[in-house]
């Protein structure tokens, strides 16, 4: 059964009185453990398919099936709990609470599911060692490094236990011997986990090591391609 599937999503965006396709007629289906890419230039719809794989948009049109139930008249209380329990986000600017520390910021992600205060900083130190941050718990987001942030975020996404996590555009702000560092992070806790990762992304880097590769030009997906033997080496 796919993680998340979408069926003939469509979503405009209004400038304006200009109508601007975002995605049209999208269908694809994530399966468990895949590591997967969105490829394309800027503007091809990666973002807006993206965030409605992770309930983070509404389709104006189509269906989205997560875990083989139709999610899409969902309110936004149980899209929220869903997104929680299931999903895991990593932005491209981190998006982490500069007043909080690095264990702070990925506790936050069980805080709001109200799990016990032990329990959260628990496996939040543990998330933050999965990704060689040990012993960084106690520093704020300004005291870490552009690479550190982003395996902050990683662990984020990673500590509620998701079925799949959905990154856009995670080594942009990066220079390339950090997000090659990155890339290795992923690749490792693709094995160790299990878990489904969906990026968005124009990085060669990243496009290499998919093992499958949705092309995005003008809103549509062009291509839906497997890479040989899983793409590239860890």
């Amino acid at each position: 059964m796919a993680i998340v599937e979408a069926r003939g999503l469509t979503r405009i965006y209004r400038l304006g009185e200009e109508r601007i396709a975002g995605i049209r007629d999208a269908t694809v289906a994530i399966e468990p453990g895949e590591f997967t890419v969105l490829a394309g230039p800027s503007g091809s719809g990666k973002t807006t398919l993206l965030n409605l794989l992770g309930l983070l948009d509404r389709p104006d049109e189509g269906t989205i099936l997560f875990e083989g139930r139709d999610v899409s008249a969902l309110g936004d209380r149980e899209r929220s709990r869903l997104r929680r329990e299931r999903i895991g986000v990593v932005f491209q600017s981190h998006q982490l609470v500069p007043v909080l520390s690095a264990g702070e910021n990925v506790a936050l992600a069980l805080w709001i599911r109200d799990l016990p205060e032990s329990e959260c900083r628990r496996r939040a130190r543990e998330a933050l060692d999965s990704v060689g941050l040990e012993g960084l718990s106690e520093r704020r987001p300004g005291a870490l490094s552009g690479g550190q942030r982003q395996r902050v975020a990683v662990a984020r996404a990673l500590v509620g236990d998701p079925a799949v996590i959905l990154a856009d555009e995670p080594t942009a702000s990066l220079d390339s011997e950090t997000a090659l560092k990155l890339l290795d992070l992923f690749d490792r806790l693709h094995r160790e986990r299990g878990v489904a990762f969906v990026f968005s992304s124009h990085d060669p880097q990243i496009v290499g090591r998919a093992h499958r590769r949705l092309r995005l030009k003008d809103g549509r997906i062009e291509s839906d391609e497997a890479a040989a033997v899983g793409g590239g080496a860890a």
